[in-house]
């Protein structure tokens, strides 16, 4: 059976799990909203953790938290509280937050979930009792001293952000181009027939084929970096509604100094609060970026799959590695599941960009956008599968590929788009005469050439060459 304490706010009493680091207010929100079980994810509380151990340091600085005002800290609680929001920025004290995503729509309730607990946190290092009414290290005093839900929530949501696209979905994007490249410059001579509408065309590489792709992913690591300078500027310093009241004039600048030395990444305060506290933006263009990597990656799996399909009545032009069987009735049959738990993410992330979508354009009123929990739920989700997604398919996939050479130069000498060297010789019009001949006759292009002495064999031989026909030549 649970045991409780009492814990009380401005709201009155509230029961409260005995041994909770966080107090009444994440209680009333665990109790408010029991919608999804979705709790944030862990990657957005621990930005939360360093930007409570930003706002802490800067308050240090400029001699608010040890100042004249009301319930000053001495330097030892100061300490600790910084080392508290440290202990959550690194992940501790996870299974503290407990509130659902889809709550109050400016984070307050999470906020003040961070607050609870390392204000707790911080009492119990100095020595004090963290469960005591008495709260000589405060939530709202100390913790959210110069601070608002409505200017530090979004910016742990950048902050968040910016890191994990910097730590994940950039490295994996890198190293599946790297994995793209190795296989263009590999199967650089392996001749092929091209395909457009699906029908067939004029030959190319497999190399220029993989080429093409390795170029798609290259973009897509830019679309992360502009995905990632998209929320740099940070609302904090703005608190209620961008006015900066009960802040000091240079806290902003300084908790984004702070913020920047941590991470490595070149966070800085808004040029302007008021549209920094109004709207999430830089957060649409964000996942925007993302959509359109999911996009490019959805077409590079599929494309993987439709390569390796057959074996026997398929293209079969690569192999893809075997990692499960393919069918509880059908023996032998092995799926192409790394492409398709690939595409599956894609279509998640497309679904995604739809939700932030909407949260920007209609959740923002005024001077705070209330839509902020999902919108930073989303978003984070989205770059976790995207790279968790892109890692499988380099180890699972892409890594073992094999080209299938003679699959791929048997189909060049039975296309009927062989035909297209003969334009500057014979014509487009006869071309095509003799190219719907050798469809109706089961006959090559060059057979039927030969036969009826169209042009010399040497013109022939250059003009049905098909290496010089994956290049431009005079």
């Amino acid at each position: 059976m649970t045991e409780y304490r009492i814990e009380r706010d401005s709201m009155g009493e509230v029961k409260v799990p005995a041994g909770a680091y966080y107090s009444a207010q994440t209680q009333r929100a665990v109790e408010n909203f029991p919608v999804s079980g979705w709790r944030l994810p862990a990657e957005l509380i621990q930005a939360m953790g360093w930007v409570k151990f930003a706002c802490a340091s800067a308050n240090r600085t400029l001699g608010k938290l040890t100042g004249t005002g009301k319930n000053p800290l001495s330097d030892t609680q100061v300490e600790a509280l910084l080392q508290a929001a440290r202990e959550v920025a690194s992940g501790g004290l996870a299974d503290q937050f407990p509130i659902d995503v889809f709550q109050t729509g400016s984070g307050t309730s999470s906020n003040m979930n961070v607050n609870e607990v390392i204000a707790n946190r911080a009492i119990e290092i100095t020595g004090g009792d963290r469960l005591s009414a008495d709260k000589p290290i405060h939530p709202n005093d100390h913790v959210n001293m110069g601070q608002s839900t409505n200017d530090t929530f979004p910016t742990a949501i950048h902050v968040a952000t910016a890191t994990q696209i910097k730590e994940r979905l950039l490295p994996s994007l890198e190293a599946l181009h790297s994995q793209l490249s190795v296989r263009a410059e590999e199967w650089d001579q392996v001749i092929k027939i091209g395909r457009t509408h699906l029908m067939d065309a004029t030959p190319l590489r497999l190399g220029q084929e993989f080429g093409g792709f390795a170029r798609q992913i290259e973009l897509s690591i830019k679309r992360a970096q502009i995905a990632l300078e998209s929320v740099l500027e940070l609302p904090v310093g703005g608190t209620a509604v961008g006015s900066g009241i009960n802040t000091h004039p240079e806290f902003g600048a300084k908790v984004a100094e702070v913020l920047a030395l941590e991470t490595s990444i070149g966070f800085a305060e808004a040029a302007d609060h008021f549209e920094a506290n109004a709207n999430r933006d830089g957060l649409v263009q964000c996942h925007s970026e993302l959509k359109t990597i999911a996009t490019t990656l959805f077409n590079l799996a599929n494309n993987i799959r439709w390569l390796g399909s057959g074996p026997r009545c398929g293209f079969f032009e690569i192999a893809l590695p075997e990692r499960a069987p393919g069918s509880s009735i059908m023996p032998g049959k092995v799926n192409p599941v790394m492409c398709e738990s690939l595409m599956q993410v894609c279509a998640r992330v497309i679904g995604n960009d739809q939700t932030i979508t909407l949260s920007g354009a209609a959740g923002g009123n005024f001077q705070l956008n209330i839509m902020m929990p999902v919108m930073g739920q989303t978003t984070l989700e989205s770059i976790r599968l995207l790279s968790n997604g892109v890692d499988a398919f380099i180890e699972f996939c892409v890594s073992g590929l094999k080209a299938n050479e003679d699959v791929c130069e048997a189909a060049v000498e039975q296309s009927l788009s062989m035909s297209t060297s003969l334009n500057p010789l014979i014509g487009y019009e006869k071309a095509s005469k003799l190219t719907k001949e050798a469809f109706a006759t089961g006959k090559t292009i060059r057979q039927l050439c030969q036969e009826q002495n169209i042009v010399s064999e040497d013109e022939l031989n250059k003009a049905l060459d098909p290496m010089r026909m994956t290049e431009p030549h005079a």
